[in-house]
């Protein structure tokens, strides 16, 4: 079973049926015990960090997470879901990150005459190919973003893809069983599906 967790914000449904698409069984969880007996957890995500994390607070779903995170369960963050993972974020004035990964989530700098946000179709630069989430993905792959701000590990070994927008920043981290993506693979066309049908078949 696969919890997708629902703070009020997210492309719940979609996530949802782009994990059945492989068999998943899948359930939108907004209390704390409808994630313990799940085998993983997708954290999506859409909005403010602040309102994110002061959500997940409220309905009891950090502590529930965390637990999760530390009994070496899969995880997957997707664009939001991913930068919560982070210590902090400059987008928040209130409230910090989950801290499961060291490092900040910073926004794009308009200096670069580039857009912000960033959204659109842009390619991956594969760095880690061990990662399971990329198997049969190449090099080059075009995937869907929407974000102002970027996560910045302050390990690069984490960054097993970076993507070029004004800046070269991480688009896919992995450390042990967490895995966050900056993208919305459920928007990514067959590229984005496959990586879901590698998270769902992770052991």
């Amino acid at each position: 079973m696969i919890a997708i967790i629902d703070y009020g914000t997210g492309n719940i449904h979609s996530v949802a049926k782009a994990l059945q698409l492989f068999g998943a069984k899948t359930i939108v969880a907004d209390k704390a015990g409808q994630i313990e007996p799940c085998d993983k957890i997708v954290l999506p995500g859409v909005g403010a960090f602040d309102d994110a994390m002061l959500e997940l607070q409220k309905q009891g779903l950090k502590a529930a997470i965390l637990k999760h995170i530390k009994n070496k369960k899969p995880f997957l963050g997707i664009c939001l879901g991913m930068q919560l993972l982070f210590e902090t974020s400059s987008e928040a004035s209130r409230t910090k990150g989950f801290a499961m990964l060291k490092g900040s989530v910073e926004r794009f700098s308009e200096n670069k005459n580039i857009k912000v946000p960033h959204m659109g179709w842009n390619q991956l630069k594969i760095r880690n190919k061990e990662c399971p989430l990329l198997k049969g993905v190449a090099d080059g792959s075009y995937v869907y973003f929407c974000h102002s701000y970027y996560p910045k590990p302050h390990d690069a070994g984490i960054s097993v893809a970076t993507t070029v927008y004004g800046i070269e920043f991480s688009s896919i981290v992995w450390q042990d069983n967490i895995y966050g993506v900056q993208f919305h693979p459920e928007k990514s066309q067959a590229l984005g599906l496959k990586m879901v049908e590698n998270f769902v078949k992770l052991c």
